[in-house]
């Protein structure tokens, strides 16, 4: 496993729907190494932190492999590194093999995986299309959100080493499905309510989602 590009980006200005708007999504490819700080990387910042950023999502990570097949889904075979707003582009980790909990040496630095991303508007920006969103969604190629445990230099070519294995062993795809209520999702949004580290936003939406099937079910 490993990083084979890392991207930053600052705000600028977008046009979507005839409004104005900010949007840290539009990054590029950089030459490193780079700082990872325990909010961001350095030369990288998020427009919305009401949303986006913060101590549990500080650096984002989208595995290489999917790019192939949004490039033969969208028909667009120009898609490259940093188009989906990863600060990571990684080869070898898939939301499959990610655990909540679990912990990465990368560089110098020391992550901890903490959710997949749930895609906003702005995605729409970067693509220009609006079905971008569901699609994305729904596809559960969601990538991966990081902590930072440890600040250091990280690189492009750095090893992404796994140097803990969370015992709950529930991954970002388990989170994904639960999230897109597909398969035998309400185990796992029981699972996803009770783990420790999952942070409290996603803990409420899925407590209030199994709140609402108790309901249902009452009322049946």
């Amino acid at each position: 496993m490993k990083i084979i590009s890392l991207n930053v980006g600052l705000p600028r200005v977008a046009l979507w729907k005839g409004v104005e708007v900010s949007t840290g999504i539009f990054k590029e490819p950089v030459a490193g190494p780079l700082m990872l700080r325990r909010l961001d990387l350095d030369g990288d910042r998020q427009a919305d932190l009401e949303v986006h950023g913060g101590p549990a999502k500080a650096v984002y990570a989208y595995p290489s492999e999917h790019y192939p097949l949004w490039r033969k889904e969208l028909r667009d075979p120009e898609l490259r590194w940093a188009n989906f707003g990863e600060n990571f582009t990684t080869e070898g980790l898939l939301e499959s093999d990610a655990c909540i909990g679990d912990r990465f040496r990368i560089g110098e630095a020391l992550v901890m995986v903490t959710q997949p991303r749930f895609p906003c508007y702005k995605l729409g920006i970067r693509f220009g299309r609006e079905d971008i969103i569901e699609k994305f969604l729904k596809s559960g190629r969601s990538g991966i959100y990081f902590a930072v445990l440890e600040e250091g230099l990280v690189n492009a070519g750095d090893a992404i080493e796994q140097v803990h294995r969370d015992p709950a062993g529930l991954t970002i795809g388990d989170i994904n499905q639960a999230y897109t209520k597909t398969g035998d999702y309400v185990p796992l949004m029981r699972r996803a309510a009770e783990h420790g580290i999952l942070p409290d936003r996603l803990k409420g939406h899925f407590l209030r989602q199994l709140a609402s099937l108790e309901e249902r079910e009452v009322r049946e």
